[in-house]
């Protein structure tokens, strides 16, 4: 497992700067708060999550990717009772993950308690790269919770756990991105993938808007499911992000920690 961080944790910080160097080159739209400060604020909480994964981690035997090497050795899980060839297997466990994680994040719109947590994700006032970050540590606790029973039932092998979670992470930062992307190259790409221009629409303050466009890294769930919203009815440009906080509160670290008490 200390493989598995050694391999994510370059990839992760590549990416990021990638995409922040990118969006900084060709904005999509104008900020509405400062950087410094926001940044600040989404990075705090990023490391509040990872410091969650940590303690969970003493009290629970194995996180994601060793579960999944415990469920091979226990052979328990669908994909460890087929026997199917192992890129195969890849594939279909990367696809259900993805499905999973669409499922979820489906799931924190409609259930209140679930919603409370991940609203402070949809307050941020912009949406860029530092945004994919910004998930509540009881949120991403929960989410991996999530995670590790479906990847005992599901069976995947480690290197199809590793792959979807470099896949999950690069697809989210490069869809919260303030990307300035060709439409046609827009187009194309979000027949497939999850592209800035589609994901933004998730971050409308229009709450029909806001449930939308659950996907992370695939673009086909929200096709199949009819939650897709090609554009957003203000435009781009026009439309208006986050929630009803349109002012300083969202970009402070502990107001945004506490907004899940709040009534």
């Amino acid at each position: 497992m200390d493989q598995a961080a050694a391999i994510r944790l370059p990839i992760f910080l590549g990416l990021f700067t990638l995409f922040a160097l990118a969006e900084a080159w060709a904005p999509r739209r104008a900020r509405a708060q400062k950087r410094p400060r926001r940044w600040l604020t989404n990075w705090g909480i990023s490391i509040g999550g990872t410091v969650m994964l940590r303690l969970m981690a003493l009290g629970l035997p194995l996180l994601s990717i060793g579960a999944a090497l415990d469920a091979q050795a226990g052979g328990w899980g669908l994909f460890n009772r087929l026997g199917w060839p192992a890129a195969a297997e890849v594939a279909a466990s990367v696809l259900i993950l993805d499905f999973a994680i669409w499922f979820q994040h489906l799931a924190t719109h409609k259930v209140p308690l679930l919603w409370r947590l991940h609203q402070v994700h949809h307050a941020d006032r912009d949406v860029d790269v530092t945004t994919a970050i910004r998930f509540h540590p009881l949120e991403i606790g929960l989410s991996m919770l999530w995670k590790i029973g479906l990847i005992y039932a599901l069976g995947p092998s480690a290197l199809a756990v590793l792959l979807f979670e470099i896949i999950l992470n690069g697809t989210a930062m490069f869809n919260h991105a303030n990307l300035n992307l060709p439409p046609w190259l827009d187009r194309w790409m979000r027949l497939v993938i999850v592209t800035p221009d589609m994901h933004r629409v998730h971050h409308s303050v229009h709450r029909d808007e806001t449930d939308s466009n659950y996907g992370f890294a695939f673009s086909l769930w929200d096709r199949l499911f009819r939650t897709y919203s090609a554009t957003p009815r203000d435009g781009h440009d026009g439309m208006v992000l986050g929630l009803g906080w349109q002012d300083e509160r969202p970009s402070r670290l502990g107001w945004s920690l506490w907004l899940p008490f709040r009534r």
